[in-house]
């Protein structure tokens, strides 16, 4: 076979540096974009923000300087466009056997992180007791063993298997030690499960028959009262239902988690990419000034480059216009996408959850243009301000339920109505899921059973069981 030379012709893709770092600034959060910026401005001398002052000691009449003064390379200004639960009797919130919490707790989740830890706090008290030395590096063991709770998740026999065994510690003297620290503030800490946090809690109450009755409900049947099992309550302690109304009013009042509120929470803060706007009864996205960055090429660097050819600084100049294009590229993509958003979902911010619509990627992709790959990466981690609160983009896409009309109707709107239902219900007389979907069927919105209580789970709302009351 003789050797000979062809010529084929073919297309293939490929992903320049400049396409690249478009996308990768594209799926960037507000935050983790202000940090790329960053690495960029310290790496590369030509680029600067545009609020920081500069004043340049010599003008320039090069052609890079025309060429900027006839594009300008500083970043324009920002494109725009015309019931409460309590903790007590949620299905598994805690268990008198342990002292973990799976659930959220609605009374205590908003507690402000401490400036004193709680082992800090508990260790001044210690401080200002007189005991004996030995009592008192027990009372510091246990301090180091509590969580953050401020519950001891370990058996003393199990700590003092971890104590140096030249000190022969025994686990009585660990008990001495725990009723030592089960007097500090926060009252309850030191526990090892929610009943005796509760106990110690209303140990130290005044003495009242509400008091004894509490204190005798959470020693022995705290179980059916997380159940709302008044009936075998009320059985097998003898009392009406006012007494055991009164005993569970006591109960919710105290503190499952005595030591939450010295947790060091980790603030979250949201700047959010874009405001929305009714204005002219028209509801307007604009870009949010705080978050979109001003950039712009030093003109120092820029006179120094159009004098000394060779100085190196050519790559610096043209990355610093690939990334000030980019950045504006990005906002623009955000503020098409939300707009879309908006206009789609206008019942939503007209009437609130129960008027949202059901909406999926591609029907923004097609309006717009662009991927469903690319709106995706544009409603991930973007937030948009609006009237009713901050939400990321992909709050406004999800599922559909068909309704008997033959249009359909969105998950979301389908949680609100739920939440609204539950919310009106008589606590003592509360709906099944099977009542919720019956409900719904009649307003001509077809959900399963099954359907209902996922979604009811997905709120974190109870079973009907418990959310009766007395």
């Amino acid at each position: 076979m003789k050797p000979s030379l062809q010529l084929k012709l073919s297309q293939h893709l490929a992903l320049t540096p400049q396409l690249q770092q478009s996308i990768r600034l594209l799926q960037l959060s507000t935050l983790e974009l202000e940090q790329e910026l960053e690495k960029y401005l310290q790496e590369n001398p030509l680029l600067e923000r545009e609020e920081e002052e500069y004043a340049p000691q010599q003008a320039a009449s090069s052609e890079v300087e025309a060429e900027t003064a006839e594009k300008p390379e500083s970043e324009p200004a920002p494109p725009s466009s015309a019931d409460d639960e309590s903790w007590l009797g949620e299905e598994s919130s805690y268990s008198s056997s342990s002292g973990s919490f799976d659930d959220d707790d609605s009374d205590f989740q908003d507690v402000q992180a401490a400036t004193t830890s709680l082992r800090e706090h508990l260790s001044w008290q210690l401080g200002l007791m007189n005991i004996p030395e030995r009592d008192r590096t027990l009372v510091q063991c246990l301090i180091e063993a509590l969580d953050d709770d401020g519950y001891l998740t370990q058996t003393l026999e199990d700590l003092a298997e971890t104590l140096p065994p030249e000190l022969e510690i025994e686990p009585e003297e660990l008990q001495i030690a725990l009723r030592h620290l089960q007097y500090f503030d926060p009252t309850g800490v030191g526990a090892r499960n929610a009943q005796e946090c509760l106990a110690l809690q209303l140990e130290v109450l005044p003495a009242d028959d509400t008091q004894v009755l509490a204190l005798q409900i959470v020693r022995n049947h705290l179980d059916l009262l997380a159940g709302r099992d008044f009936v075998k309550i009320k059985k097998f302690i003898e009392c009406d239902d006012d007494q055991l109304r009164a005993a569970q009013f006591l109960i919710r009042s105290l503190n499952p988690r005595p030591g939450a509120k010295y947790a060091a929470l980790d603030a979250r803060y949201i700047t959010p990419d874009v405001v929305v706007r009714k204005i002219r009864g028209q509801w307007t996205v604009n870009v949010n000034s705080d978050a979109f960055p001003r950039l712009r090429i030093n003109s120092l660097y820029a006179q120094i480059l159009s004098k000394q050819r060779g100085s190196g600084l050519a790559g610096h100049l043209q990355e610093a216009r690939w990334l000030i294009k980019n950045v504006q590229q990005r906002f623009d993509t955000i503020l098409r996408v939300a707009q879309s958003i908006v206009d789609r979902q206008r019942q939503f911010f007209d009437h609130g959850e129960v008027a949202m619509r059901p909406l999926v990627l591609r029907e923004i992709a097609d309006i717009l243009g662009l991927h469903e790959s690319t709106v995706s990466r544009v409603t991930t981690q973007k937030y948009m301000a609006t009237p009713r609160g901050i939400f990321e983009l992909k709050y406004f896409f999800g599922s559909h339920v068909a309704t008997e009309a033959g249009g359909a109707c969105s998950a979301t709107a389908i949680r609100a109505l739920i939440r609204q239902l539950i919310g009106a219900e008589d606590p003592k007389t509360p709906l099944s899921d099977s009542q919720i979907s019956e409900i719904l069927g009649q307003q001509g919105i077809m959900v399963a059973r099954r359907t209902i209580a996922k979604y009811r789970e997905a709120l974190n709302i109870p079973p009907v069981k418990l959310r009766k009351t007395i």
